[in-house]
């Protein structure tokens, strides 16, 4: 990708504090307009990389680039991207208005009042709060103060919004609507949304693309599609998503199968036609999820693992008790041969 067709890019990027390797030699290019996300547990090094991309912190080696000049060294206040903090850093004591425009009254020359008044305006429009421009943050739905602190972020236009796991601190459902919200959002402004998150759901609904970390270094970047169907090594297949691991052909490798994937009937006989592997289980754990039932079921020649049974399938097979003896099976492309690492 040439640095005109993207927004921000890593150039071999190092970050240490002290003796610890916080971020290892990495590349990255984001693309102009796109949805990308870093996703990896605590401690693997994306808020890290996103505060370099913010200017908040400096590379100990490797360069970091801006619609392809180097920003390396620059300051945060000099870059064209604002950032959304988990905890939102709304000011309390400001209506929600001043919170929205504090950006812009910061600015030298300050634009005018009424100037500020509009684009306040505008960015509450997008964000769907409109009428609430005289409400202090405290008076707000924690829904409701994330989206004040992304209008304060897009109010400025800058060429990023860079997200700190933004949707952390609300519970289940609004966390869903809210991701969907964040979506139609950038899709409606256009611009380049970089979101670092530990939760692998929130990445993969979202996302253009996905750069999944490990131990300060990037294991892959691809579309959720093809992080979920095509990883490259256990590690990714483990965290995007969940999967069953069995022996592999060969010393070092592990054979894929995700739970989905597999069929469950009554008897091995019953199982459908053209499956690659046929075994009966028995079924140890089984719990309700409402659209689909999963189950723990163990097997003398593989072991455990894990089976998700949609209620559709359901309403033709039954469902099964804790104890039972029953067949599992799937199809041979629906195995995939993994690196260990």
């Amino acid at each position: 990708m040439s640095e005109a067709q993207s927004v921000i890019e890593f150039r071999n990027v190092t970050k240490r504090f002290g003796d610890v390797a916080a971020v290892l030699d990495n590349n990255l290019s984001v693309r102009a307009g796109e949805f990308l996300s870093i996703l990896g547990p605590s401690g693997c090094g994306k808020t890290t990389s996103l505060r370099m991309m913010a200017g908040f912190e400096q590379p100990t080696s490797g360069e970091v680039f801006l619609r392809g000049q180097n920003v390396t060294g620059v300051p945060a206040y000099r870059r064209p991207v604002n950032m959304v903090f988990q905890h939102y850093a709304l000011f309390p004591h400001l209506s929600v208005a001043d919170n929205v425009s504090y950006g812009l009254r910061q600015r030298s020359p300050k634009p005018s009042r009424v100037e500020i008044g509009k684009a306040v305006d505008e960015a509450l429009a997008m964000v769907r709060l409109e009428g609430y421009g005289k409400r202090r943050s405290y008076e707000l739905s924690g829904g409701q103060q994330q989206r004040v602190a992304l209008a304060r972020a897009l109010i400025n236009r800058p060429a990023v919004l860079l997200l700190d796991e933004p949707l952390a601190a609300l519970d289940a459902k609004l966390r869903h609507d809210m991701q969907i919200e964040l979506q139609n959002l950038q899709r409606d402004v256009g611009i380049t949304f970089l979101l670092v998150t530990h939760d692998q759901e929130e990445a993969l609904s979202m996302s253009d693309r996905v750069c999944v970390m490990r131990d300060g270094r990037i294991e892959q970047t691809g579309s959720p599609r093809d992080l979920y169907d095509r990883p490259i090594n256990r590690y990714v297949a483990d965290f995007v998503g969940k999967t069953n691991f069995f022996a592999g052909p060969s010393r070092g490798e592990i054979l894929s199968v995700r739970p989905e994937m597999i069929e469950i009937a009554a008897s091995v006989k019953q199982l459908p036609e053209g499956l690659s592997a046929r075994v009966p289980v028995k079924v140890l754990n089984r719990i309700f999820l409402g659209e689909h039932t999963e189950y723990r079921v163990a097997s003398d020649k593989l072991g455990e693992f894990m089976v998700m049974a949609p209620r559709k399938s359901e309403r033709l097979t039954g469902v099964y008790d804790i104890g039972d003896m029953i067949a599992a099976g799937w199809r041979a492309d629906a195995e995939r041969i993994l690196p260990e690492n």
